[in-house]
């Protein structure tokens, strides 16, 4: 998960102020946890569901079911058939969508205030009784491993990036990826989907966000009617498994046909829960928010070395990855590029940043995403995702302050922490002539 969603909460915080969003709380008593946030301002509504299984609860053979019941949840189950979620949803006025990331699947429904009902049967009916028809599994499967080659294979900056990730993690579950490795796609069995279902889809393993033009007597009663019935069943087990402590410098190099290289480089930091958080963020932004960003003015303004260059500092549950992507201009080499930017960070390294370099950061951060902090779809997710990422929705109201609490100093120590060779991975395409069959 990247860091959009930190810094939408930052904004919101601060616009806040002083106050909290108005959040009440219920736990059904099948387990599942319940966030309303009551906002009459338009007449809509955004329901979200949010099931703590993504691929990080996956294992080897079975890597992008996640990702795969996020397409199947829409072919029908026993009350509405295949299609029909979609059907009835356009119908009322309404429209939805899924994400799977590495910690969690997510459902977004939005729609007029008067579909609430009908929202949450539709909801429960495929919760609680999913359609495992062997026709329907098999055609969604071709669709996925299709999504693979067009969105990964034949993407060559997605395929750098899983190839990066996989030499990064060599034990931790994030070293695979979300869509799954190919041969898994191809071989999954009816009782892996089952088994994965059971764990993942179980309401003691789900968030309900509901925000917007409504009531929470009236979500809850529906709530409890629709969705409390339907039982528990055992979670998913825990991760057990944690990443060494890397050891030295890793390299991987993809050949392949292409028009110029890339370049990433990524550095183990904390999980999203890590006192380091927000100082990572503030470091992210004086490297590459805005011209003027160290990492921008230097290859991309002032030496002309790159085309872009852009930082992704990655919010999860357990420890994730501060990666640095860099597309070179044509003809410079990667070693030249990779050279500036480790002067660049042992700049930071060793002298730490100017209090305006830090002021720009809060400012760029609190002031980046306002767009989804304004909507109701926007909080509905940032309540979810904290709630699930960071184990508690009100850790959104802490950011703001916390941004507003780090110091120049604050960010020269963990720039020094985990800006080290032996804590960096380095993937590079390498453009190849395509080769005759």
């Amino acid at each position: 998960m990247s860091r959009v969603c930190f810094l939408a909460a930052v904004l919101l915080a601060g616009a806040l102020g002083a106050q909290t969003l108005p959040v009440a709380e219920h736990k059904l008593s099948n387990g599942m946890k319940v966030l309303i946030h009551e906002d009459h301002r338009i007449p809509s509504v955004a329901m979200h569901f949010f099931y703590r299984i993504g691929s990080r609860n996956e294992r080897p053979g079975t890597t992008g079911l996640s990702h795969f019941f996020e397409h199947m949840m829409f072919n029908g189950a026993s009350k509405y058939g295949p299609k029909q979620f979609d059907i009835r949803m356009e119908k009322n006025g309404g429209s939805n969508n899924g994400f799977t990331t590495n910690d969690f699947t997510a459902y977004t429904d939005w729609f007029p205030p008067a579909a609430l009902e009908l929202m949450m049967d539709m909801e429960a009916d495929r919760i609680a009784s999913l359609s495992f028809d062997p026709k329907m599994i098999e055609s969604e499967r071709g669709v996925v491993y299709s999504e693979r080659r067009l969105s990964v294979e034949n993407n060559n900056l997605r395929l750098l990036a899983e190839q990066l990730e996989a030499a990064a993690y060599t034990a931790h579950p994030y070293g695979w990826p979300v869509i799954g490795w190919a041969s898994d796609i191809e071989s999954w069995s009816m009782d892996d989907l089952q088994r994965h279902y059971r764990m993942g889809y179980a309401p003691n393993n789900c968030v309900m966000v509901v925000a917007g033009d409504v009531k929470p007597e009236e979500v809850l009663a529906l709530a409890k009617k629709y969705l409390e019935p339907i039982p528990r069943q055992d979670p998913p087990p825990p991760v057990r498994t944690k990443e060494p402590k890397q050891l030295g410098e890793r390299r991987v190099t993809v050949r392949k046909p292409a028009q110029a290289p890339i370049l990433m480089m990524a550095y183990h930091i904390g999980a999203a829960s890590d006192p380091d958080d927000p100082a990572l963020d503030v470091l992210r932004a004086v490297l590459t928010e805005g011209r003027t960003s160290r990492l921008r003015n230097r290859l991309v303004e002032k030496d002309q070395l790159a085309v872009s260059v852009r930082v992704e500092s990655e919010s999860r549950i357990d420890p994730g990855l501060f990666v640095i992507q860099v597309q070179p201009r044509a003809g410079v080499p990667t070693e030249k590029i990779e050279a500036a930017v480790y002067e660049e960070l042992d700049g930071v390294r060793e002298q730490g940043i100017t209090e305006q370099e830090l002021q720009k950061a809060r400012n760029q951060i609190l002031t980046g995403i306002y767009p989804q902090t304004a909507t109701i779809a926007g909080k509905a997710n940032l309540l979810g995702i904290y709630e699930v990422v960071y184990g508690d929705y009100r850790r959104l109201f802490e950011i703001g302050p916390q941004v507003r609490k780090v110091t120049a100093a604050d960010v020269k120590r963990v720039a020094a922490k985990y800006f080290d060779a032996d804590n960096r991975t380095v993937a590079t395409l390498v453009p190849a002539k395509e080769k005759q069959p």
